[in-house]
């Protein structure tokens, strides 16, 4: 029998008995929704914890510290740096030193209107900064000797000193904060530090340093990266070395690195290269010790909403294997003629197994596309009902958090899934068939 004929009496039976076709593809129809449904919610529920984490920090960036707060023979040296620099997996390496004064304030203006207090001092290999993930998001990096680059609210450290005090700074949260608890629209301070000269005052054991600036871009805030991509300064490590040996006069010594930023390719690659960089004797430290263990929790939830889903499709299988059943009964007689008449044994068990498969896959694909249309429905009650979220409930965005997320393999399971449950269901039903002798299906009623 050729394969365009058992297509057409595959097609023919479903037919024939439309109400129990309808029925049985409703079922798995039901179980693919369900599973679909079920497992977008575990995998938007990742999307959301792996967001909420990313603007805690950069979820790849490894700092590296010196053990017994530098204490013994491991120490955080230029050998560590290129060891690092040749580690599988690693991207960008630097290291980092800070500047540690009685203290450091920040001066501009003319004579000195504006201070800032205090502010954190930090020298890197800037030129390593785009490979760290340093995003500069005004101005560009630094280029020549004396330039800086600033937190992204270092312009808020500053207050007027010709203003009356508890009046002459400009609290950034003052305002209203929005549903992520950040401030919905900054105010505008006083003081724009890239269009202005800066001047370093350090005050020391041995007196005060006046060290000029300028400030050529302002970087992202990322805590993950320290405390200085908000409202500190970052410099050049030349630079900063420079200024060490200028305050530590003629007894200068050259101080070790503070730590070392490491940045790794991918989040799947953290934890192997955290571990060797801990058997090399260093502390580490990352977002991977938070984001391991909600990624557990996730999946646990995601394999929980998954299995409450299948169970819905292993009882639409009952239902196929029924179906089936019921058919070889009513057509033992159909089934005996085509023996009679030389089919093969092979050609009767793939037409009931074509007959499960396409209610497996009718099913699937129908449920896959009303899945897929929920899903959009559920996030844009959740983003808000407009056609204008319709782009962002089903693609995401920056500031989009999903409640169902149905990415494409998704989609893709839930169809070969559904026709394995089809065909599996058939098997027995069309064993049964193939098994009928054939004089005795004749003279079946």
């Amino acid at each position: 029998m050729q394969k365009k004929d058992l297509l057409r009496i595959c097609l023919q039976n479903l037919m024939r008995r439309r109400s129990r076709t309808f029925l049985t593809v409703l079922g798995v129809l039901i179980g693919c929704c369900s599973i679909v449904i079920m497992v977008s919610l575990g995998i938007g529920m990742k999307e959301t914890q792996e967001k909420l984490l990313a603007e805690m920090g950069d979820l790849t960036i490894i700092t590296v510290s010196p053990p017994q707060n530098g204490k013994g023979k491991v120490k955080l040296d230029d050998a560590l740096v290129k060891r690092l620099h040749n580690m599988s997996g690693v991207v960008g390496v630097s290291p980092k030193q800070s500047l540690e004064a009685e203290s450091i304030r920040i001066l501009s203006g003319t004579g000195n209107r504006y201070v800032a207090d205090w502010t954190s001092v930090v020298g890197m290999d800037t030129d390593q900064m785009e490979q760290l993930g340093y995003r500069i998001i005004n101005g560009t990096t630094v280029k020549h000797s004396g330039d800086i680059i600033i937190g992204e609210f270092l312009a808020y450290s500053f207050k007027d000193t010709l203003r009356p005090e508890g009046r002459n700074m400009i609290d950034r949260w003052a305002g209203e904060l929005d549903e992520n608890g950040k401030p919905a629209e900054l105010p505008a301070p006083y003081l724009d530090p890239l269009k202005s000269t800066l001047t370093l005052e350090i005050t020391t054991e041995s007196g005060t340093i006046k060290y000029p600036v300028k400030p050529v871009g302002s970087t992202k805030e990322d805590y993950s990266k320290g405390y200085e991509t908000s409202e500190g300064i970052i410099m050049s490590l030349t630079d900063l070395r420079k200024l060490l040996d200028k305050i530590q006069g003629p007894k200068k010594k050259k101080l070790p690195y503070n730590s070392v930023v490491v940045k790794v390719s991918s989040i799947d690659r953290v934890a192997d290269v955290e571990q060797e960089i801990k058997a090399m004797g260093y502390v580490t430290e990352s977002m991977e010790s938070i984001r391991k263990p909600m990624e557990k929790e996730a999946r646990q939830k995601q394999m929980m909403l998954g299995g409450l889903g299948a169970i819905s499709l292993f009882v639409a299988a009952l239902g196929i294997t029924n179906t089936m059943i019921m058919s070889i009964s009513e057509r033992t007689r159909e089934i005996g003629i085509m023996k009679a008449l030389g089919c093969y044994v092979s050609d009767v068990r793939i037409m009931f197994l074509a007959e499960a498969g396409a209610i497996g896959l009718i099913g699937g694909v129908i449920g896959c596309v009303i899945s897929f249309l929920a899903s959009v429905i559920i996030n844009l009650v959740s983003i808000g009902l407009s056609p204008e979220n319709i782009p962002a409930a089903i693609l995401g965005g920056e500031n989009i958090n999903r409640v169902s997320v149905i990415p494409p393999w998704l989609l893709l399971f839930a169809i070969v899934f559904s026709v394995l449950i089809g065909l599996g269901s058939g098997y027995y039903p069309a064993n049964k068939a193939v098994q009928i002798p054939a004089l005795e299906a004749i003279k079946s009623e």
